[in-house]
């Protein structure tokens, strides 16, 4: 029995697995971390290992903790994956990017993928049938679009996020939720294109908080699934551990 654990730049995700299989998933902000992992390991006394994925820094007594309840994996540049890295700076590529990489490969072998993380920023990551991966892209998410447009302007207001009624926006509110909603929209979809344009068997992968909210608006046809970065770090812990 496993447990996932990915702090993000919002919010810290548990997650617990037998074998492939996810039991249940946690979802709480880094206060309620200690709290949050009492409470699993009362829940789930038989699991043995542990992976710590983190884009935010954790202070080290909740490293410690961890190693002391578990085999604690900390995921870096320096494990072991299941494809050929092809990023020119791999000690600077987001652990996230290299878990869902590697869920790609599980779960679709043999196969061109483009996974789409929908988050806090809009990653993308490109991995040829070969198991190559080749780099990607990354962008502002959704809440940072709507936020850069309030904090770096003098009148425009912070919304909150909505689908837009329009294309053409027929006030500033309206203006603001087709400009930030549609551009992203129109982005992935242009991404998506240019990729089937090279690679006309693309299969495209979307996933991140935001990904239930986009997924029916893009014209191209996606795989949504919400837990493919939790997969993925499940995955890199059992194809480390052997």
């Amino acid at each position: 029995m496993n447990l996932i654990v990915d702090v993000g730049n919002t919010f810290v995700k548990f997650a617990v697995f037998q074998e492939d299989e996810l039991l249940e998933k946690f979802i709480v902000e880094l206060s309620e971390f200690e709290k949050t992992l009492k409470k699993i390991s009362n829940i789930y006394p038989k699991i043995k290992k542990c992976i710590l994925a983190s884009v935010a820094r954790l202070p080290k007594e909740v490293i410690v903790d961890l190693e002391n309840q578990y085999n604690l994996l900390l995921l870096d540049s320096n494990l072991k994956f299941p494809f050929q890295n092809h990023y020119t700076s791999p000690t600077t590529m987001g652990v996230d990017r290299m878990a869902l990489v590697a869920a790609s490969v599980k779960q679709h072998p043999n196969e061109n993928v483009l996974i789409i993380d929908a988050g806090s920023c809009i990653t993308y990551d490109f991995i040829t049938q070969q198991n190559d991966y080749l780099g990607g892209a990354i962008s502002p998410g959704i809440r940072l679009r709507y936020k850069s447009l309030h904090n770096f302007t003098a009148n425009l207001p912070l919304l909150d996020t909505a689908m837009p009624k329009s294309l053409t926006g027929d006030s500033t509110t309206a203006a603001i939720h087709s400009g930030v909603v549609n551009g992203i929209i129109k982005e992935m979809d242009g991404v998506i294109d240019e990729y089937q344009e090279e690679y006309s068997d693309l299969t495209v992968i979307l996933t991140g908080g935001d990904a239930n909210f986009l997924s029916k608006q893009l014209k191209n046809s996606i795989f949504a699934n919400s837990n493919f970065l939790l997969e993925g770090l499940n995955f890199i812990l059992e194809y480390n551990s052997h």
